[in-house]
């Protein structure tokens, strides 16, 4: 074999060998972030969530999702106490390892905000992850027939709660300890496609979740440097307990074939999908994701409303 046959075979062999996945000699190792996808996403992570008292609800969903992904506790909190000591019972009995704290109190009251944050400092040193999920609808009518005491009320339960949670979430965040010993953790807004575009709310609404969007845009510029991110999730319609009447009077008339027949997905979404976001939010894996509104929709506020079967 010539001289240049044995170099131009070798050559190959040099280059498979750099395209192999379990030689490092050509590829740089790659920086992970977090642990593998199928571990527990929420390991070791102290969790407060504001509106997790409906059996239908986003809050719910969340709080079963953190703690099965191994947070060490989850606040579950709402101004409606009627069903947290069952989340408590039922979510302790599935996940046995997490502390699971139910909290009564109204989400826009400040004094409370920091309560429910100094409670988890005091007991684990750390705070992670606040999940603002607190919310209302308030009227169904047009902007002309709300007062402006109905229209602050929406924002006050739908816009103020978000912006406490921030206001004294972060700095619990940035709390470092031998078992933290760095400044970090995700901030959450549950914003809604009505903060996106219109026609998906009342006027109120609409602007309350609106700012939630902003609120997460510019609290996370205003947190640079401290790890701390913040983001909005924007559900689309999602059977909850805040939609159980859509729900419950498609069914009535047999029309529950046409809940979300304008998104892509033609269906409504379930508490779950949007919890799993809230997850995602929440973990390590979403660590270079701030300042972002998470549209869970189905596609909704993808494009411009069409009648399918109607275009052209």
């Amino acid at each position: 074999m010539s001289d240049q046959a044995q170099r131009r075979i070798k050559a190959i062999g040099g280059q498979l060998q750099g395209s192999n996945p379990a030689s490092s000699t050509r590829l740089p190792t790659i920086n992970r972030v977090a642990g593998a996808s199928s571990g527990l996403r929420a390991e070791g992570k102290v969790v407060i969530i504001t509106g997790a008292n409906s059996a239908l609800g986003v809050g719910r969903a969340a709080a079963h999702q953190f703690a099965e992904n191994g947070a060490k506790a989850v606040y579950i909190c709402d101004f409606d106490e009627s069903n947290l000591a069952a989340h408590k019972e039922e979510i302790g009995a599935a996940y046995p390892n997490v502390d699971i704290h139910p909290w009564q109190f109204d989400a826009a009251d400040e004094a409370s905000v920091k309560a429910v944050v100094d409670d988890a400092l005091d007991r684990y040193g750390r705070l992670d992850v606040f999940f603002a999920n607190a919310g209302i609808t308030g009227l169904n009518t047009i902007f002309s027939d709300f007062t402006d005491e109905d229209f602050m009320e929406v924002l006050r339960t739908n816009t103020l709660s978000v912006f406490l949670a921030a206001k004294y979430a972060a700095p619990a965040m940035m709390k470092t300890s031998s078992q933290k010993p760095q400044s970090g953790g995700s901030i959450i807004g549950t914003a809604s496609v009505a903060g996106i575009r219109s026609n998906a709310g009342p006027t109120p609404y609409s602007a309350s979740k609106a700012a939630v969007v902003s609120l997460a845009q510019t609290v996370a510029y205003q947190l640079t440097g401290t790890n701390v991110r913040v983001n909005a999730i924007c559900p689309g319609l999602i059977e909850t307990g805040m939609t159980a009447p859509v729900y419950e009077s498609a069914r009535a008339r047999g029309n529950e074939k046409k809940i979300g027949q304008l998104n892509p997905m033609k269906r409504g979404g379930q508490a779950d999908e949007v919890a799993r976001v809230a997850l995602f939010l929440g973990s390590d894996e979403s660590s270079y994701v701030n300042g972002q509104a998470w549209a869970v929709c189905g596609g909704l506020s993808a494009g411009l409303p069409f009648v399918p079967g109607k275009l052209g």
